[in-house]
This record gives structure tokens, sequence and C-alpha cells, in this order.
């Protein structure tokens, strides 16, 4: 765990989130339907936030291992537009995402869950995990949150970069207008 100022300093960086789908935006768990469909459950403040980070000008994408329709159905619901599913390598593919979108690696916050997110990790100049990500990813994180995959750990995490940002206050304002 870096010092709260160290950790400031990475936050006031972003540029562009970059998140794992399952285990982060949801708990982990996935419903299989007799038909072959699936259902995953998205925590609703993690989406707000989400929304929040685009409006003020940070992109969010997703990078996930498995390819499944919940996850571009929330992408849509939610306006994200960087959306990379059934990839092989995440550090490979965080490494086009930054370069396509012209920033360097410090520029970019990550949160994932499971050793298949360890090379974004330790690429990313704001690493983070949810509470109950594995051991390993949690001490290769900067920063971890209090609270679990798909209970509001991204909230807490975009949060987190939007008050280093002096973003937050504005958001909070626009809503008790």
């Amino acid at each position: 765990m870096v010092s709260p100022l160290s950790l400031n300093a990475r936050a006031e960086r972003v540029r562009l989130i970059l998140l794992d789908v399952d285990g982060v935006l949801t708990d982990g768990g996935v419903i299989m339907h007799a038909d072959g469909s699936e259902s995953k459950e998205f925590h609703i403040r993690d989406g707000a936030a989400i929304v929040w980070a685009m409006q003020a000008g940070i992109p969010v994408g997703l990078l996930s291992a498995r390819t499944s329709l919940a996850t571009t159905q929330r992408a849509t619901q939610l306006g994200i537009r960087i959306v990379s599913q059934g990839i092989g390598s995440k550090s490979t593919e965080f490494a086009r995402i930054v370069a396509e979108q012209g920033l360097d690696d410090d520029a970019v916050a990550y949160m994932g869950d499971d050793l298949l997110d360890l090379g974004a990790l330790g690429r990313a100049g704001l690493a983070a995990a949810p509470a109950d990500g594995a051991p390993e990813v949690r001490a290769a994180a900067h920063w971890t949150s209090t609270l679990g995959g798909g209970r509001g750990a991204v909230r807490e995490f975009i949060e987190l970069i939007l008050r280093a940002q002096s973003r937050w206050d504005g958001i909070v304002k626009g809503f008790s207008a």
C-alpha cells in the first residue's frame, strides 16, 4: 500500500479508467439459464460512478477474458465505448487501448480481482482491487477498496479518483441544486 500522498498523486494523473468485469463490476457469479443465456448482477452505484467519470471527461473501458451479452448490454446502457471481451492477455489489450487513446500507462487506472489481471495491474499508473480480490492481486494493487466486487468497489474507486482531481464536489453540487 502506498502513502496517501502518493496515492493522491497517482489518482490526479488518471485520464482513463479500465475495469475488469467479473469479480469487479459483478461479484463474480454467473447464472447460466437452461437456454444457454446468462445473467449477471451489476451494482447501480458502480454504474452511476462510471457515468459521472465519463461526464467529467474521463473515459471508462471494460476488459474481460469472457464474452458476455450481459456485459455488452450493461456497457451500452452506461455509454461505455471501450469494451474488449474474450481477450487472452489483458496486459496486451491494456497496451493497445492506451496507445489508441494516446496516453501513457501512468495516466491509466485499472481495477482487477484475479490472477488474469496481474499484467494490466502492473502496467497501470493506479492499480486497484476490490476487497475480495485474490491475495496476489491485492498485494499488487496501489489501493484496495473496502467493498467487494459488484458491491460498490468501482464506485469507491472512481470517487477516489474524482476527489483527487477536485471534481467530486461539483458532482455532488449538481445533485443538490
